[in-house]
C-alpha cells in the first residue's frame, strides 16, 4: 500500500536512494519502514504505490522516530498524505532527537541497531488530520525542492543503470535475462526532465 523513498549522502558528493515497499504492519491500520544508517538520511519520500486507496475520508499521518535505546521510542509528526496528495517529501537532517510528541504507536520494539530509525504511517480521519500540527523544519513544499528532487532522483537511476551497460560485443546469450537499450532509459530520462521543466505537476494527471 505504501512505499518509502529514502536520499541521503555517503563519502562523496553524489546522492544515495533506496526505494523500500516491505512496510511491516503492527497494526490494522499502522506501517512502519524501518531506516537503516540514518545519520547519512537527508530526506524521506512517504507514498502510495497505487495499488489500495484510503478509504473514504480518511489519509496518514506521517511520522519519524529516531534511535533512542536509552529513552525509548520517540515519534515526531512530519506530515499526511492522502488520496489527493498521494505522496510527499520531508526533510528529517535537521530533526533533533528526543524532542516528540503524543503519536498513536504505542509501545513498540526498539531496532536494536544504534544507527536504524522508524518512518511510521497511521491511518486517521482526514478531520483528525487537518487538527494536527507537523513538527517544524520537515516539510519540504516547494516545487523547486521538489524538481530538484525527482532531477537527482532521475540521474541517480541513469547512472546506476549505466553501470551495468554492456555492448553486443560483451553480452553473453541468456534466454531468461531481458535486456534494455541504454538509449531507451536515456530517451525516457531527457523526455521526463523535459515535462518536469514544462509543469513540475504533470505526473499528478
Amino acid at each position: 500500500m505504501f512505499g518509502c523513498l529514502v536520499a541521503g549522502r555517503l563519502w562523496s558528493s553524489s546522492a544515495v536512494f533506496q526505494v523500500q515497499t516491505d512496510a511491516q504492519q503492527v497494526a490494522s491500520d499502522k506501517f512502519v519502514f524501518n531506516l537503516p544508517d540514518c545519520e547519512n538520511v537527508n530526506h524521506v519520500v512517504v507514498f502510495m504505490l497505487g495499488t489500495v486507496p484510503f478509504p473514504a475520508g480518511m489519509g496518514g499521518a506521517v511520522y519519524f522516530s529516531f534511535p533512542d535505546p536509552a529513552v525509548g521510542q520517540v515519534w515526531q509528526l512530519l506530515g499526511f498524505i492522502t488520496n489527493d496528495k498521494p505522496s510527499a517529501i520531508f526533510k528529517i537532517s535537521g530533526l533533533k532527537a528526543g524532542e516528540g510528541g503524543a503519536h498513536p504507536f504505542g509501545m513498540m520494539t526498539v531496532p536494536q541497531a544504534p544507527s536504524v530509525a522508524q518512518v511510521g504511517v497511521s491511518i486517521e480521519s482526514l478531520d483528525l488530520l487537518a487538527q494536527q500540527t507537523p513538527v517544524s523544519n520537515s516539510a519540504v513544499s516547494t516545487v523547486d525542492s521538489f524538481t530538484q528532487f525527482t532531477q537527482k532522483m532521475l540521474e541517480s537511476l541513469y547512472n546506476f543503470t549505466s553501470s551495468f551497460a554492456l555492448s553486443q560485443s560483451q553480452m553473453t546469450p541468456n534466454p531468461s535475462e531481458m535486456y534494455v537499450p541504454a538509449s531507451s532509459i536515456l530517451k525516457w530520462y531527457e523526455n521526463f526532465q523535459r515535462r518536469m521543466m514544462q509543469n513540475p505537476n504533470f505526473w499528478k494527471t
